[in-house]
């Protein structure tokens, strides 16, 4: 029957595929390996994944989605790949712009402090006496009670894998009984990991592993003077099967769960692999690895089911922190690598919390701390060492570039900052990997860009551009009032950049649900912003935001610059602290258990707080005193658009 389906030919690599009749070019291209660039899931909504029929025939409602293509692109056969349907041989032609491309990875730890040096994994060098007609203690028992004399663990505490036991005799032998064994430190006793011939006391290696949804970073460490070997990154290759957790849990259910987790096992293996490589040593020589993930990745990560977190009453199977050896997940290390996860506190606040949590030191403060880690989904936590309440909702992907004209990913050409002139409205702006030209606006660039139309009073407090202002960049637009950016000439992709005025409000919305939530949080507390004394983001977009903006939208609560912090990648920083210092692992179930979660959606008072917050910055401009005073010189003539409007 397969003969009788369609094939699908994708351009430029003439990668072939067979489906079904009435399969999505999206689902097509992912069966090809194509890796395409579908922010909003597949929706249809954020016009990333643009393609062009070259020949053959498929379903393709165009006029309903005509604002995404110029004229020119609709001669040419352009369609989305996520709403055009196969019903026969069809040749497709793939831009590279609508391919996931390499994406600015936050890697580095901004201000990382030195931590404590307090491994679960050590060696012990051993010289052990012969057996004999006189002494025939067993071979285990010989090496435990030679590894307690040189100050191991007592040898009824630890336990000895069968793969060990298998090559035992023989490495002891061979060695001339001079050996060192490797003892991790695990839940209940202690393990006998390895066994080597001669001096390996030097080589002890770690790995930290900040397991995301799009994305995979890894710090390589040496556990035996607590120093950063090397880091590498690279995407997690679940999005071929879900570009979203929804979309991944979906595909679980439809009998998907061994392909993701193989295919997150991989991506971490391909991580450590580079890392390796870098540092130079032997993958068979890490003995540790602290994996932080959100709740729905570590489950499909460790093979178990998560479809019941989507489906009433949303349970996961587990919360608390798992171990498992690198053998039962097909990380590719030493086979009795123990491989450690995070807790979590609930479906939406997983282990990578957790891990931005370690990184803020907020459970060793006693100030109040606010932290915020932001993405499609964000998560707020507030408290200090003493308390905790937390929160998780969805902010939407525009704050991603989805749902946005020419909002994109931080991939090379994007613009992740901008200024714009008040007296001229001639923007400046920077792009990642300093590209010339531009190919669109990525989620720092866009925060930048509804700030500086504000303070330029092109636009008012609901996101409404002021189509009075006699200036070229201020157009109607096919659709809706737009703001040109960057002029065709100027960009890659031969349109002119713009931000329109439903692309702002969807950006107020994204503001909207984050600020709602702190809110929330605050008032859980009986606190005010007055209160924060610290406000910690977290995550990519969190380290390259303007703090200043931030507030000017009303993204975040109105505090002092000094008090907001970027923390960078959280959750890489908390898994190192996880893997270098057993006394902060042990921390952790404890910590899971410390901290309330508020359900939003069962909260009566948040989308009164929510609909509130859905103007800039908010409608209680006491809430923000600077944002307020720079309102008030707006009306009283200041910039272009007050001027002329």
């Amino acid at each position: 029957m397969e003969d009788l389906m369609p094939t699908v030919t994708f351009l430029p690599g003439y990668r072939k595929v067979t489906v079904p009749e009435g399969t999505s070019l999206l689902d097509a291209a992912r069966a090809a390996g194509l890796a395409m660039n579908v922010v909003c899931g597949g929706q249809g909504k954020c016009g990333k994944c643009l393609v062009f029929i070259k020949s053959g025939n498929v379903s393709f409602e165009r006029e309903k989605f005509r604002k995404f293509f110029s004229d020119p692109e609709i001669a040419r056969g352009a369609c989305l790949a996520c709403q055009a349907t196969v019903l026969g041989d069809v040749l497709v032609d793939v831009p590279e712009g609508s391919l996931i491309q390499e994406q600015k990875i936050l890697v580095e730890i901004p201000g990382r402090e030195e931590i404590p040096l307090n491994p679960a994994v050590r060696k012990y060098e051993v010289y052990l006496s012969p057996p004999s007609l006189d002494d025939t203690t067993p071979d285990l028992t010989r090496l435990l009670e030679g590894v307690e004399a040189v100050g191991g663990p007592p040898p009824n505490r630890v336990y000895a894998p069968l793969g060990v036991l298998r090559y035992l005799p023989q490495v002891l032998r061979r060695s001339d009984w001079h050996v060192t064994a490797t003892v991790a430190l695990v839940p209940g006793g202690y393990r006998l990991s390895s066994v080597d011939k001669g001096d390996t006391t030097g080589r002890v290696y770690g790995a930290a592993v900040d397991l995301g949804t799009t994305t995979v970073v890894v710090y390589l460490w040496s556990l035996v003077d607590g120093q950063i070997l090397s880091t590498a990154s690279n995407y997690n290759r679940q999005i071929s099967c879900g570009e979203d957790i929804l979309s991944r849990v979906n595909f679980s259910r439809k009998g998907g769960l061994a392909r993701l987790q193989h295919l997150a096992a991989e991506s971490i293996n391909e991580a450590l692999k580079s890392a390796a490589d870098a540092a130079g040593i032997d993958l068979e020589e890490v003995f540790e690895v602290m994996v932080a993930g959100n709740t729905v990745m570590t489950h499909l990560f460790l093979g178990i089911d998560p479809g019941y977190m989507i489906a009433e009453p949303y349970i996961p199977v587990v919360q608390r922190m798992l171990s498992t050896a690198a053998r039962r997940v097909g990380i590719a290390t030493h086979e009795n690598t123990g491989i450690y996860t995070f807790p979590a506190v609930s479906n939406f606040i997983g282990g990578d919390v957790i891990a931005d949590i370690l990184a803020t030191g907020m459970t060793e403060r006693e100030e109040v701390t606010l932290l915020i880690d932001i993405g499609t989904n964000f998560e707020a936590v507030l408290g200090n060492r003493d308390w905790m309440l937390s929160c998780s909702g969805a902010a939407g992907p525009a704050l991603e570039g989805g749902e946005v004209l020419f909002g994109m990913r931080a991939n090379p050409g994007a613009i992740e900052s901008i200024q714009i002139d008040p007296a001229t409205l001639t923007p400046t702006y920077t792009t990642i990997n300093s590209i010339a030209a531009p190919r669109g606006i990525c989620g720092s660039g866009l925060v930048d860009l509804v700030a500086e139309l504000l303070r330029a009073c092109v636009i008012d407090r609901t996101g409404g551009i002021n189509l009075e202002i006699d200036h070229p960049r201020i157009r109607k637009g096919r659709y809706a009032p737009e703001f040109v950016v960057a002029w065709k000439e100027e960009t890659q992709i031969g349109k002119d950049i713009v931000i329109t005025e439903n692309d702002i409000k969807n950006l107020i919305m994204s503001k909207a649900a984050i600020h709602g939530a702190c809110m929330t949080l605050l008032d859980a507390a009986g606190l005010t912003a007055r209160d924060i004394e610290r406000v910690c983001l977290s995550g990519a977009f969190g380290n390259y935001i303007n703090k200043e903006n931030a507030i000017t939208i009303g993204l975040i609560p109105d505090v002092p610059l000094e008090r907001v912090e970027n923390i960078g990648n959280g959750a890489i920083t908390g898994a190192n602290i996880a893997l270098v210092n057993r006394k902060r692992r042990k921390e952790l179930d404890g910590l899971a258990r410390k901290i309330t979660y508020i359900e939003l959606n069962a909260d009566p008072s948040f989308m009164d707080r929510y609909t509130s917050s859905c103007f800039l910055p908010h409608t209680d401009l006491s809430l923000f005193p600077r944002v307020q005073q720079m309102l008030e010189a707006c009306r009283l003539g200041q910039g272009v658009g007050s001027r002329q409007g």
